[in-house]
């Protein structure tokens, strides 16, 4: 398994539509694999095969540290056949929006059909922070952020910072300089 490098808005990447994946076979299993390691590292709560540059219509998540025990879950060709009309509001994060997080209104349970590791058709009932992290990193497989979701003033400004840190980053290390890579690990939820 390998750790991958998380694309962080504004890269152009995280706007495009992902293909849906023809079979699950050798190749994809790698895939979802090492994403699973990547968002465990980040640490993170979900990641979207786009995230990490694979326009590839696969996600996983674990959300084990919360009240609902799925163990990871891994989906290939994910989307929602069903959603609630009842809608909840969750602070959400993204480790491609890092340190950045808004309050999102979304379905409060949907159902999903997806392709597990194994390539076998399933359905899966969500509620919850699971339906939340569902409908968010599909999202991702539409070239859609969370920030997408909010005011255009509010996410302006999120996408104005993440830049200047971007470029401030990127002179650091043409300077030489040492950069910051600590974060805060007790935020939110980053999907």
């Amino acid at each position: 398994m390998a750790l991958l490098p998380i694309l962080t808005a504004p890269d152009p990447r995280l706007k495009k539509k992902s293909q849906p994946v023809a079979t699950v076979d050798a190749e994809l299993r790698q895939l979802m694999d090492d994403m699973l390691e990547t968002m465990y590292a980040a640490p993170g709560i979900g990641l979207a095969a786009p995230q990490v540059g694979a326009l590839k219509r696969v996600i996983v998540l674990d959300i084990d540290r919360e009240e609902v025990k799925t163990g990871p879950l891994l989906m290939a060709n994910p989307e929602i056949i069903e959603a609630s009309d009842e809608d909840v509001s969750y602070e959400e994060g993204c480790l491609s929006v890092p340190e950045h997080y808004a309050e999102v209104v979304r379905p409060a349970k949907v159902r999903v059909r997806y392709l597990d590791r194994e390539g076998a058709r399933q359905e899966m009932e969500c509620e919850g922070l699971l339906a939340t992290c569902v409908q968010h990193e599909i999202d991702h497989l539409d070239g859609i952020l969370f920030i997408d979701h909010i005011s255009a003033l509010k996410r302006n400004m999120i996408l104005r910072k993440l830049l200047k840190t971007r470029k401030e980053k990127e002179r650091d290390e043409a300077e030489g300089k040492p950069t910051d890579k600590a974060k805060d690990k007790d935020s939110a939820h980053a999907l």
